[in-house]
This record gives C-alpha cells, structure tokens and sequence, in this order.
C-alpha cells in the first residue's frame, strides 16, 4: 500500500506542510491512544467533488470525543468547513479524508483531564482498501481468534485510537494466514465484525446484520447500506448472530468507508453461496456506487459539494 501523501496538512486552524505536521514524544495519544478520528471519502461525481455523509462522520467524531469527556475546540460547522477547506487546499478531486483529535503534550499520567486537544485534518487518495478487485470480486476472510471487547470495558462506539489495537490483531492473524480479512465476535460468541468494517448476512432474500451490542462501530455506510436495501424493499433485520450464519448465508459482504461494499466469497475456506458475489450484493452495491458517483439525485442530502463553482456550473 503506498505511502498516504499530499501537500497541506490542517493543524488547529493553520496549514502545515506535509513532512512537518509532527507530534511530540511526550503526546499522551502516543503513550496511551487518546486520539479520535475518522475515514471520510470525497468522490468525484457528475456534479463535481463531493464530500460522502460529511455531517453524520463529523457528529460522530464529536460524539466519540465526548464519550471520553474531551471537549472539542471548534463547533461542528467550521470543523466541517475545515475539512472541505483541506481538500481545496491539496486541489483534490476525490480523496480519503483522514480528521484527527487527540491529547498532545502535558501529564504523562492517565488522568487526560487538563491536557492539551491537538486537531488534524488530512486527505490523500486511497484506492480499495482490501485489494484492486476486491469489489469486484470479492475476498476470503477467516474468523479471528480474538474478539471485541465485553460490554462495560471500552465503549465500542467511540471511534477512538486506542480501540484499535484489537482490530490490529485482528487483521494480523487474517494476514499472516493468507487471508484478506478477519471477522471478530463478541463476548457472547456471536458475530460482531470485521478489523474495520461492519458485516451483513442474505439468507432467503432477508439482509442482517449485528445490532449496535455486538461491540461495533455504528458505521455510516451500514447505515446507508440499510436505507438503500430498505427503499428496494428488503427487509433488514438488525439481531445476535451465531458464527455459524457466515458458513450457511447465501451472501455475505462488509461495509465501511475504506471497504465501502465488499463481498466476501469464502470464510474459513469455506464457500459464500457460489463463491462468488451474490446477486442481492451486487445490487445494493451498484446502488450504493451510483449514489456516491453522482448517477442518481442526491435525495437524501448526504453528498457535500467541495468546489461550489462546480456546481453552479451543472
């Protein structure tokens, strides 16, 4: 994977250079990962560059930070504003967009309370996050040997860097054996989710998924990916499930920003259906790629416009 890069970088309300966008030593998110972030895409569409549920990603950054008691220094609107502002800045068209809060320099104690809030903002282009090919055609996920945390031990809804050690090991377990992705589950046993990216099972025309007490992220694109199953009449059932739907469902595919709609074709080397994507994924990813492309009305007002003069152009 090539090395994330542009040429600005947003810091606490300046522009940095790239290279010099540095933190140091003592910053208390490096010693105990206090940071809050976010994965946001702007894609190039028929009416320009456009900027995927910027709001609801820029809510539940705030939302994370707040779980753990640290106030942002910026309301919402001039923080949304400083992001479309980074990607005029690097002249990028489409990018992954990369926001960043976390606890700079002072007590190298836990207690976070009186410690600095640092800001970044950073874009660059990213590609598939799983593999050229892997939206096309799928991958091969093994479950994980680890799983989320139980509940009352860290707040899986906060998108918070510490968090995502567990997700580091994970992914390393899927990797290291060949596989491009692993699936946790719960405390209960149940399915929860992949390192990154939220899951849904088909089986006999119906769409599920783990609900919110699984220990997952409530994901953006879960959350499209059920509003658009939804206006195509599925039903979408959110409820426990045992590991044994990943090996019996017709489709399987994970969802999230980086993966955006990816299929899985086998699990444990065991086949998804056919071993290939299935029919009702590759709708509602269609579905999905042509709202985000621009191929269809933004009805329901996720798309932000980047360059205005782009669309008072259309």
């Amino acid at each position: 994977m090539a090395q994330p890069r542009s040429d600005k970088i947003w810091h606490n309300g300046q522009f940095e250079d790239w290279d010099k966008a540095n933190l140091h030593v003592t910053s208390h998110a490096l010693h105990y990962g206090t940071s809050w972030f976010e994965g946001i895409r702007c894609y190039k569409t028929s009416r320009g560059s456009e900027v995927f549920r910027l709001r609801e990603h820029t809510e539940r950054l705030f939302n994370s930070c707040k779980i753990y008691r640290t106030q942002v220094p910026y309301l919402l609107d001039d923080f949304q504003e400083a992001i479309l502002e980074t990607i005029r800045i690097n002249k990028m068209n489409h990018c992954y967009i990369r926001p960043i809060i976390l606890l700079g320099v002072g007590s190298l104690g836990l207690n976070p309370l009186d410690i600095p809030v640092e800001s970044y903002i950073m874009v660059w282009e990213w590609g598939r996050y799983l593999g050229e090919g892997a939206t096309e055609s799928g991958v091969d996920v093994c479950v994980s040997s680890w799983s989320r945390a139980a509940p009352n031990t860290y707040p899986a809804m906060a998108k918070v860097g510490g968090n995502y050690i567990n997700s580091i090991l994970i992914k390393l377990e899927a990797v290291v054996n060949g596989f491009a992705e692993g699936v946790a589950l719960d405390s209960q046993g149940c399915v929860s989710e992949g390192s990154g990216e939220n899951i849904f099972f088909i089986r006999d025309g119906k769409l599920y998924t783990p609900p919110i007490s699984a220990a997952i992220l409530p994901g953006i694109t879960r959350d499209t990916v059920i509003t658009l199953a939804q206006e195509r009449g599925y039903t979408v059932l959110e409820q426990p499930l045992p590991r044994e739907m990943l090996h019996i469902a017709d489709e399987v595919f994970l969802t999230g920003t980086a993966a955006e709609i990816t299929p899985i074709r086998s699990v444990d080397h065991i086949a998804v259906g056919d071993g290939k994507p299935g029919p009702i994924t590759l709708e509602i990813q269609r579905d999905f790629f042509d709202y985000v492309e621009g191929r269809v009305e933004d009805r329901h007002g996720w798309m932000t416009p980047v360059y205005e003069e782009e669309h008072a152009r259309k």
